[in-house]
């Protein structure tokens, strides 16, 4: 078991290398939830749902809201 000096510099590079581990992770993650949520620019009119393009938006709704008449930015669109 390591004693004085020996367990003070062990614990000191311990707490580095959990900090560096812990900034990489949360650094990652917000920069990944950012781009996911940049990419989702379409809003369904019903259920405020987003989605990234316009063949994924149509395809939506048409499952989700199959009673609703389709709204005119997506009649043009090839699901």
């Amino acid at each position: 078991m390591a004693r004085g000096q020996q367990k003070i510099q062990s614990q000191q590079k311990a707490a580095e290398k959990a900090a560096k581990l812990k900034k990489q992770q949360g650094h990652g993650l917000s920069d990944q939830a950012k781009a996911a949520q940049k990419a989702l620019i379409h809003t369904c009119s019903v259920c405020k749902s987003q989605m990234p393009d316009p063949k994924t938006y149509r395809q939506h709704f048409e499952n989700k809201h199959p009673k609703n008449a389709l709204p005119d930015d997506l009649k043009d669109v090839v699901a």
